[in-house]
């Protein structure tokens, strides 16, 4: 890299490092794949060249094939970029190039490699055994023909192996988004084990709970900054790009489509809502859980009537699964006696934890016209359709605060309803995210509005720490 021009970042080294790291007891590679996911104009392709010329110039008879988005913008990159860095450096002389279409090649005589590209087709790659294969800009790829391509052709070369790179693409990378989610599973199950498998995997990239207007966050997902890029020139990017745009290209983060705007949802209400010192009272706590549709996470959310008149509404807790549900509801209700406990009824997913609440003694009330706290409030058709129009109220009359919890942000935005009637009810089916974080704190303030003003009003609040 250094001869062409482009000395190694750190993190450029640290990648090569690794993936390039041979095992002392056989000479080969220990990684038979490498993927890299990284933002934009981080030094990916001085990398990918650079890695290529190494693979020529260091064995014999080398057959590297490299393919982007297609054949066209691998021929571009190919000439107009790995080209002309070769024909500027020192290296020049090693090297000559054959353009004829259908067998464009830069060759490397003293070694007898050769460089060079394929379409992104089912066929490509066939022919002589492969050495090195490149799949870049992965984010453009659909499907995985040109790993199934490049595979085989790689089984009967020991110092064979596989790239791919991408900055982060949208919901339609299928293949990228695969192998990211493949990737990030490698890592976990290897610093569980212990065990680290022959493929290696490094991507840089922001969580959607990192703002992205914070330079630190920049610092921390873009590794060429104070390098190639300055914060200035991001900074300047953050202004003039979509902010989904962004995401993508400089945070790394999957793109995904603009949610349509659901008139029955006044989410532009929910940043302006916003009051992170905001803490509930005590002495006038409703709880609620809900349940995604898919069953793999649940929520349990409070509302509390605070001193100004407005409600706070918070998910105190949101974890996978529903075996813990309902021992941690145990203990939120003997810390707090909240005004009720609710859920939405059987027709709903939280409606199938009823007979296990029961059996922990969070019950219905034994006299409706008398509940007492903590007892039981479920929720039918029409108290989950109220409780849905009485949220909408609050937010466009702004009498409701909340944190900016992520799972919280994330349902209001994604948020779908359907008709029920003449009024709406929040849709799960149909949302663009897991929207229980949402239904809970919704259920949780009807309980407390409606359930609220009913239980016993002696109640004393040192008894929640008794």
């Amino acid at each position: 890299m250094t001869k062409l021009g482009a000395p190694p970042m750190p993190w450029q080294k640290y990648v090569t490092d690794v993936a390039l790291e041979l095992d002392p007891d056989t000479g080969v590679f220990v990684h038979r794949e490498a993927g890299l996911s990284v933002s934009r104009q981080q030094g990916k392709t001085e990398l990918i060249l650079g890695l290529q010329v190494h693979r020529a110039m260091a064995w014999h008879r080398q057959n590297i094939i490299y393919a982007a988005q297609d054949r066209n913008m691998a021929r571009q990159r190919w000439e107009d970029e790995f080209w002309e860095k070769i024909s500027d450096s020192d290296l020049a002389k090693r090297a000559r190039i054959r353009k004829s279409n259908g067998a464009e090649k830069i060759l490397w005589p003293a070694t007898r490699s050769r460089m060079g590209i394929t379409a992104n087709t089912e066929s490509a790659g066939h022919g002589p055994a492969l050495d090195l294969g490149i799949i870049d800009e992965a984010f453009k790829h659909e499907d995985d023909r040109l790993e199934q391509a490049f595979s085989p052709a790689m089984t009967t070369r020991p110092m064979a192996q596989l790239w791919w790179a991408s900055a982060g693409g949208t919901t339609k990378s299928v293949w990228l988004n695969k192998k990211r989610a493949i990737g990030r599973a490698l890592i976990e199950q290897a610093w569980k084990t212990g065990e680290w498998p022959g493929v290696c995997y490094f991507e840089w990239f922001a969580p959607e709970d990192m703002p992205r207007d914070d330079p630190a966050t920049w610092r921390a997902t873009l590794p060429a900054l104070g390098h190639t890029v300055t914060e200035a020139v991001i900074a300047a990017e953050l202004v003039k790009l979509d902010p989904a745009e962004f995401d993508r290209a400089y945070l790394n983060r999957t793109r995904k489509p603009t949610p349509p705007t659901d008139p029955n949802v006044p989410k532009g209400k929910w940043p302006g809502l916003v009051d992170a010192k905001s803490r509930p009272d005590a002495s006038s706590v409703a709880l609620a859980i809900d349940v995604s549709q898919d069953r793999s996470y649940a929520s349990i959310a409070a509302a509390s009537k605070l001193p100004d008149g407005k409600v706070h509404l918070e998910v105190v807790a949101r974890r996978p699964g529903t075996d813990w549900v309902v021992p941690a509801v145990v203990k939120l209700r003997d810390l707090w006696k909240p005004v009720a406990v609710a859920v939405a009824s059987s027709g709903a997913p939280a409606g199938s934890l009823i007979d296990d609440l029961a059996a922990a003694g969070i019950e219905s009330p034994k006299d409706k016209d008398h509940p007492q706290r903590g007892d039981l409030a479920v929720m039918r058709s029409g108290d989950i359709t109220e409780a849905c129009g009485q949220l909408a109220d609050a937010l466009n009359q702004g009498t409701v605060k909340h944190i900016d919890q992520v799972p919280l942000t994330a349902a209001v935005n994604g948020a779908r309803t359907r008709r029920n009637g003449d009024a709406w009810t929040l849709d799960r089916t149909s949302s663009l995210v897991d929207i229980s974080p949402l239904c809970a704190v919704t259920f949780a303030r009807w309980a407390l509005l409606i359930r609220g003003p009913q239980v016993e009003e002696d109640y004393d609040i040192s008894d929640s720490f008794a």
